[in-house]
């Protein structure tokens, strides 16, 4: 195992479609807070996992280096976080297959993602959608990462990556950091604004309910000024009110004001002042973000140019890590 000064993290992402304002606010704002926080961080866009659903290659493209471009403008740092497009790594799939011959059937089948997407997907239910976790945990162990940030509904992931790593560590001595979940204590769980008891997801069929990242401001106003409430009118957090309680989080999360904060803030003003007032905050919030996406999209040299220089970086990593692998099972190096 590496020794390191700094503990790592490893942190990938989807590339299919618009991140969310819950992506966003749930996740991907304290993932960038991270590198400012003494870790070494290593991020990536996961477009070999994006495969286990049938996909139309230009959009998997456009959205992978829209997601890249949405990452750089929200302020990841380059000299200090190693942010790399997965497939452009190939130790990942190398290692993958050799973590595939030390991961039972059993462990496999139980996995929660590989039922919920066989159900949704019954036409392809495919062997990658079956082995998908011998890939992630290659994706985490390849770069022997401390921590992998993650929400409490996604623990199981690392679970068996933790699992993999310890047999694989017995039988061959010391070899992968077995990685630890990170749970944010504090971090937005952003629930749709038309069903507030669903978590706000891009493929949600009501997109009222789902706000994307790079919506424009008329467009935010009128999917707030629509979100479902209570028969009530009272800005108040509390139990039955789950519409009110996931507006007042969301505008929480992004003006850092405490709930009792804003209970004094909309006293006898009323539901018709809250939600304008949640999607001019989030507006203000997202404004400067997509301005900075805007120039880097546009800039398809500087993009491309920059996702091409940080393979090298990731593959330096991992390489180490597979070489001592393939050596320890047999493999000629």
């Amino acid at each position: 195992m590496e020794n390191q000064e700094k503990k790592r993290i490893l942190s990938m992402y989807q590339c299919t479609g618009t991140f969310t304002l819950g992506n966003y606010l749930g996740a991907l704002r304290n993932h960038i807070k991270l590198q400012e926080e003494g870790y070494d961080c290593v991020y990536a866009l996961a477009d070999l996992h994006a495969l286990t659903v049938r996909q139309e290659p230009a959009g998997l493209r456009k959205y992978t280096k829209e997601a890249y471009a949405w990452l750089l403008a929200m302020g990841l740092d380059l000299e200090k976080t190693v942010f790399f497009i997965q497939s452009q790594v190939p130790q990942h799939s190398q290692l993958a297959w050799i973590l595939n011959c030390y991961t039972q059937f059993g462990e496999l089948s139980r996995m929660t993602q590989f039922k919920d997407k066989s159900a949704k997907h019954a036409d392809n239910i495919n062997a990658g959608l079956f082995t998908y976790p011998c890939l992630m945990a290659a994706d985490i162990l390849l770069y022997q990462a401390d921590y992998v940030p993650v929400g409490a509904d996604q623990k199981q992931h690392v679970e068996i990556a933790r699992d993999i790593a310890e047999r694989f560590n017995g039988i061959y001595g010391d070899t992968f950091t077995v990685p630890e979940p990170m749970i944010p204590k504090h971090g937005a769980r952003v629930m749709s604004l038309q069903n507030p008891l669903s978590k706000m997801s891009k493929s949600d069929e009501n997109q009222n309910g789902n706000i994307s990242v790079l919506d424009d401001p008329d467009t935010i106003m009128r999917k707030f000024k629509r979100a479902k409430t209570d028969s009530g009118s009272e800005v108040r957090f509390g139990e039955g009110k789950e519409g009110v309680n996931n507006l007042m989080g969301i505008y929480a999360a992004v003006t850092g004001k405490s709930y009792e904060e804003i209970e004094r803030e909309f006293a006898g003003k009323g539901y018709g002042e809250f939600k304008p007032a949640v999607a001019e905050a989030v507006i203000a919030e997202l404004r400067p973000i997509q301005e900075r996406y805007r120039q880097i999209v546009a800039d398809k040299a500087f993009l491309e140019e920059t996702y091409r220089a940080q393979a090298p970086r990731a593959q330096a990593i991992a390489q180490r890590t597979l070489s001592r692998v393939m050596k320890k099972v047999g493999l000629v190096i």
